[in-house]
């Protein structure tokens, strides 16, 4: 078995099969995949630690058998912090340590809880737009409907690409809200659009009920779920890396199969991190808005 031993942040890591294709059409071994990784790490922890992990592992490879992963691998390290909720050690990725020893055996995709660990709450809003079609101009368009809607509503919000086939809006939160409020306000405004856009928007859970329409999933943001990191590569064949857009790119129609683990480096060091520069919003003033018209 070809191996090799890495030193880490003081830590010793083995790695095992530096020379298997994990992404056989861009090329990408598992040495290139972990060099990928140490580039990615200060934006990908960002949003990984503090969080309970699911990870997506592919031991063989993209177009290999791949399963969902939440109890920490055995044997654990000792670097590896655990977050233990129901009996289910979940990983707490706040180390480059774990995550090049998670890529080692072959975890692909890292989807953080929604809820932080310890208090419960959500680190931020997100809605999660689906396309019940592979269609990629009218996801777009979707996103540039509801980024002027939230624009409307007075929120600044920033689109990210899955990975995938959705894309997400992500709104930085300048203080705590409850789950119970943030889906209160999806719901708002995914009834409010799928009123006003009845040909294009949804909000049946339902594929067959969706008809070809983007559904607005409002619902999955929720304590206990999970949903891809910023950053996070996909088992896709392309490579793809679920990447923070600038509205611009949501109206021009981006392509997320443009965003790939051989791109992103070079976008970093052009736009840097737009999640983490988005100014974190105060719901206060529509959360009563909805609140009362609710009510009425």
């Amino acid at each position: 078995m070809s191996r090799s031993m890495l030193e880490v942040e003081g830590n010793r890591i083995e790695i095992t099969h530096p020379d298997k294709m994990l992404w056989p059409a861009p090329g990408i071994r598992k040495a290139d995949y972990l060099q990928k990784l140490v580039q990615l790490a200060p934006y990908l922890l960002r949003y990984c630690s503090g969080r309970r992990l699911t990870a997506i592992r592919f031991p063989d490879g993209v177009g290999g058998k791949s399963f969902y992963q939440k109890n920490a691998p055995e044997p654990t390290p000792e670097f590896v912090a655990i977050a233990e909720v129901d009996g289910v050690r979940y990983i707490n990725l706040n180390s480059l340590s774990t995550l090049l020893w998670l890529g080692n055996l072959g975890v692909l995709e890292f989807h953080p809880s929604f809820d932080k660990i310890g208090d419960g709450m959500p680190g931020e809003w997100v809605l999660d737009i689906d396309p019940s079609e592979e269609t990629r101009p009218r996801l777009m368009e979707a996103g540039s409907l509801i980024g002027e809607a939230l624009d409307g509503m007075g929120i600044a919000a920033v689109p990210k690409t899955s990975g995938a086939t959705g894309i997400q809006i992500v709104t930085p939160l300048a203080k705590p809200y409850t789950f119970g409020q943030l889906r209160s306000l999806g719901s708002f405004l995914g009834h409010y659009l799928s009123d006003k856009y009845p040909r294009l928007f949804t909000v049946e859970r339902a594929i067959r009920a969706r008809r070809g329409r983007i559904y607005i999933d409002y619902v999955q943001h929720a304590a206990g779920k999970s949903l891809s990191a910023p950053y996070t590569p996909r088992g896709r064949a392309e490579a793809t890396v679920s990447t923070p857009l600038t509205w611009d790119e949501v109206r021009g129609e981006a392509d997320p199969q443009a965003f790939t683990l051989l791109t992103i480096g070079d976008r970093l060091q052009r736009m840097g991190d737009l999640l983490a520069a988005a100014e974190p919003q105060n719901l206060d003033a529509v959360l009563e808005f909805t609140a009362k018209r609710a009510e009425a």
